[in-house]
């Protein structure tokens, strides 16, 4: 099946039901929501909240005391109709934390299993096997290690291996409970282009759970935020993270905003990519793997923006770009204050003092300069 297919398939009006109670010893999920069936949807929350409680809801390995669980005409759990398939009835890939592979077998056996497994089902269904075999050890550069024993692999390696082997078995949706948990830095950077390239080459409809923004950032269309086992809320990526109520759960120290730029120019000798936000350029370190012409995306934070009433000089801060204040919002109880500022088309939000504002006389509609002291490259799009 082409990429053309399963973008059509997925515009056909397919809705993904959540309707449950979850109910375990000490903790309650209950949610009732319907979610676009494409692209990646994170699942977000502190610890406790219930993000893996829903996965497992959805996968089959925890059964709801009432509600419905439905992707498109698939229904694996109504709770008045009487109906719960097991997991192994249900279309959904599931990758973990811990990859869960087989050590008996190399990667080849590993994804082979899973293929024969999903062929056999799909002969049985009538159906054809809808992602090829080549194309996924294409797209997560499995080829070289075929033959490779598993536990003589790196932990991002063996995650490769994973979500290759779940993805073998064509899932309708794909659940990712905290796959980069148990990785460092190093090995998440490496994964990360991979995870963001599958999901959208292949199409499949994922919910992606996660406690760390920057993995949301670069991965996620949409996030749905718990806390407490209830949804707080759910909407765009871009539009969830500039919230303010969001802070209580995320951190104060990751309030901002994400932007959309194209590359203009690589600075090889300086290490800098320059990226154009509608008419601002913005200086970013390298942006490896792009191309001019590429769009990135690129995460500020509230606390990396500094605000100015006039141009400064003499500065290390290589971003100055003009803007007007939109909106200023004072934290209760506290001596900050939010900042909205308009650039061209994008905006920004710096966060500051009571005291910057009052002597600098900052008021919506005031001309000032933003200095941008850090930005994250949170992928391309």
């Amino acid at each position: 099946m082409s990429d053309s297919d399963r973008i059509e398939e997925r515009q056909d009006g397919e809705t993904f039901a959540l309707c449950l109670r979850v109910v375990l010893a000490e903790f309650t999920l209950e949610l009732d929501e319907s979610l676009t069936p494409s692209g990646v949807t994170a699942v977000f929350g502190r610890s406790g909240s219930g993000k893996t409680t829903l996965l497992r809801a959805i996968a089959g390995f925890e059964k709801p005391v009432r509600g419905r669980i439905a992707l498109g005409d698939q229904v694996w759990f109504d709770a008045e109709a009487g109906i719960f398939e097991p997991p192994n009835r249900r279309s959904i890939g599931m990758l973990f934390q811990d990859v869960r592979l087989f050590p008996h077998l190399d990667v080849g056996g590993n994804l082979d299993f899973a293929w024969k497994r999903r062929n056999v089902r799909a002969a049985k269904a009538g159906m054809q096997q809808s992602i090829a075999r080549d194309e996924v050890i294409e797209a997560l550069d499995l080829g070289m290690m075929l033959g490779r024993n598993v536990t003589s692999l790196s932990g991002g390696e063996q995650q490769r291996v994973a979500l290759a082997r779940t993805l073998l078995t064509s899932p309708d949706l794909l659940l990712l409970d905290e796959p980069l948990a148990a990785l460092d830095r190093e090995r998440k950077a490496e994964i990360l282009p991979y995870l963001e390239d599958v999901t959208r080459r292949f199409m499949i409809p994922t919910l992606f759970v996660s406690h760390d923004l920057d993995e949301v950032a670069r991965l996620a269309d949409r996030m749905m935020v718990l806390s407490e086992g209830q949804v707080q809320m759910y909407g765009g990526t871009a539009e969830i993270l500039e919230r303010l109520d969001l802070e209580p759960i995320a951190g104060r120290f990751e309030a901002g905003v994400l932007v959309e730029g194209r590359v203009l120019r690589h600075d090889t000798r300086l290490h800098l990519t320059t990226v154009d936000l509608d008419g601002d350029a913005l200086t970013i370190p390298l942006a490896e793997g792009s191309s001019i012409g590429d769009t990135l995306r690129l995460r500020v934070r509230a606390r990396d923006v500094a605000l100015a009433t006039e141009r400064p000089a003499g500065l290390s801060i290589r971003n100055v770009l003009p803007g007007e204040i939109t909106d200023l919002i004072r934290t209760p109880g506290s001596g900050e204050v939010e900042a909205r500022v308009q650039l061209r088309s994008a905006h920004v939000r710096a966060r500051l003092t009571l005291a910057a504002v009052e002597e600098l006389g900052l008021a919506p509609g005031r001309r000032v300069f933003v200095l941008v002291k850090s930005v994250s490259l949170e992928g391309g799009r």
